[in-house]
């Protein structure tokens, strides 16, 4: 027996969405009405549910079973036609973005907080993804947060739970829930996209290769794809069994968190290549042996060889990056004579470039890569790639950066996180760069001259729409830059990052320590924004 229940609420504060939908402990998420509330608010705004098809699944982080069941008699209550779900929940988020787009799904919800921590005492997300398989434009978000608050009730069905673990159709009242291999469609677009018998040959030949899935979601199409269908060795994916706080660790793909991995691949003995994954499969870190790759240098690699691979044969439209991403890709599409665009952090910003066939490559400082072939990051896409690249090159990856680096010269990057900083101490700090952003240009800092310096506003040139108060950039003549911005995928406080470039044309000097390259960059930004002061630390967090 089901019934339709009504249940009376009141608005909860604090559930507008950031840059990647809205994330907040999970204990929040847990509380009465938290989840309901934001449901609701998210169907509202899109129209209703009513005769639609959905797509449902997470990373599999704590709270992710128990909130696809609620989602799920939610969307029936509101009269939903099919809602397919990834079985026990799981769906990279890539993975849920071309099953939208496979499927002529009208959207799709997504639980995940990306490469946060994981657990009851850690972090859960969800956010609504359009039929281009995207994220919801700042329109709607905007939208679902007013619904959010006024919401005064929530339509929920009353029924057990059901199986997410049995492949096949099943009804919620009059709604088809249909649980699918989450890895199968993900697993066919690849092979679509790369040479997998070049890739194959690479892993015949003896070429060795260690992929970290960290716990996360990406273990099973790692292992589907690279061991089964490439086959690549066993054990060539580790950490591979996605688990609800991710083993413990922090899932995110960069040298910190992925300290084993960054070990292995400089050790004597280290494989030929090194990639890791995050939480819900967006993201990715890429290490040869002995050589870290940036994902900003990634960015330009990728967009430079992708003809090497099948489905970019014919070449790009155009390359995306967001506006804190170093300028490597810039050179790469000016030689290429293509399209370049700058957009804020958030691939959502990605999304009109891609749908107007203005660009096929995007990426982000944050680790995350991508192309025309979804409308969301894509970290196993990005690794399939660059092996796709290494078995036509047949050069080890730090050849591969050397001649890249010789021909378009070297930014050297790094990003700063001050994490958890008070909010009125950090909004301070901002506030006052915008303060004496227009008095910059011609003073000279550490030796080195600003050129230019603003608060980023982001016109789309596809819909016209204007995105204000992106980050401070802050450019000397020199080609080096700053930029300063305040995250939002944060749960606690307020996340500073402070990003340094410096552009080295020299190849004599592609081989300094990043740290020393950047040193006059460092110092610049602390003369100029007072982040020891404003921050209360001596030094950032967590650098990358």
């Amino acid at each position: 027996m089901t019934r339709i229940l009504t249940v009376p609420t009141q608005p909860i504060d604090g559930q507008k969405p950031g840059t990647s939908g809205l994330r907040k402990k999970t204990k929040i998420f847990m509380g009465p009405h938290y989840l309901e509330n934001f449901t609701q608010s998210v169907f509202d705004a899109i129209g209703g549910v009513a005769g639609k098809t959905l797509i449902v699944g997470g990373d599999g982080r704590y709270f992710n079973d128990r909130a696809v069941q609620v989602i799920l008699r939610m969307a029936a209550a509101g009269g939903a036609a099919r809602v397919i779900v990834g079985q026990g929940g799981l769906l990279s988020t890539p993975a849920a973005s071309n099953l939208i787009r496979k499927r002529g799904a009208d959207g799709g919800v997504i639980l995940s907080a990306s490469h946060n921590p994981g657990g009851i005492d850690e972090d859960f997300g969800m956010k609504y993804n359009g039929a281009n398989g995207g994220p919801a434009p700042e329109s709607v978000t905007d939208q679902i947060y007013a619904r959010t608050q006024d919401l005064r009730e929530y339509r929920i069905l009353e029924t057990e739970d059901l199986d997410l673990s049995r492949l096949g159709e099943t009804r919620l009242a009059e709604t088809v829930v249909e649980i699918v291999d989450p890895v199968a469609d993900y697993a066919k677009l690849m092979g679509e996209l790369f040479d997998f018998d070049a890739i194959r040959n690479l892993f015949t030949g003896g070429f060795t290769m260690r992929f970290d899935a960290m716990h996360a979601v990406t273990g099973p199409y790692a292992k589907a794809i690279l061991e089964g269908i490439l086959g690549a060795p066993e054990g060539t994916v580790v950490n591979g069994t996605p688990s609800p706080d991710f083993g413990g660790g922090h899932p995110d793909p960069n040298p910190v968190w992925a300290k084993a991995l960054m070990d292995e691949m400089f050790a004597k003995d280290a494989p030929d290549f090194g990639a890791a994954s995050d939480g819900d499969g967006d993201r990715n870190m890429i290490v040869g042996r002995g050589i870290y790759v940036t994902p900003s240098d990634s960015l330009a690699v990728l967009a430079a060889n992708a003809t090497l691979a099948p489905a970019y044969a014919k070449g790009l439209s155009g390359i995306a990056r967001s506006m804190p991403t170093s300028r490597a890709a810039d050179r790469v599409a000016e030689k290429l004579g293509i399209e370049i665009h700058e957009t804020p952090t958030g691939w959502k910003f990605f999304g009109n470039l891609l749908d107007a066939g203005r660009v096929t490559i995007c990426g982000e400082e944050s680790a995350g890569t991508g192309s025309d072939h979804v409308r969301e990051k894509d970290g196993l896409w990005a690794v399939l790639l660059w092996l796709n690249i290494l078995a036509r090159r047949i050069e080890p990856v730090s050849q591969i950066m050397a001649a890249h680096w010789s021909e378009f010269g070297r930014n050297y990057y790094s990003r700063h996180d001050y994490e958890a900083v008070p909010v009125e101490r950090a909004n301070a700090l901002v506030q006052r760069l915008r303060d004496i952003t227009p008095d910059l240009p011609g003073q000279q800092f550490q030796g080195m001259t600003v050129a230019s310096a603003d608060d980023f506003a982001y016109h789309d040139p596809v819909d016209g729409s204007v995105s204000r108060n992106q980050g401070i950039r802050i450019s000397f003549t020199d080609g080096s830059r700053v930029v300063m911005r305040l995250s939002g995928t944060g749960t606690e406080g307020a996340t500073l990052r402070v990003y340094l470039e410096r552009f080295e044309p020299d190849a004599s000097r592609h081989d300094l320590p990043v740290d020393e390259a950047l040193a006059p960059v460092i110092a610049a930004a602390e003369e100029i924004a007072l982040i020891r002061e404003f921050t209360g630390r001596n030094a950032p967090d967590v650098i990358t």
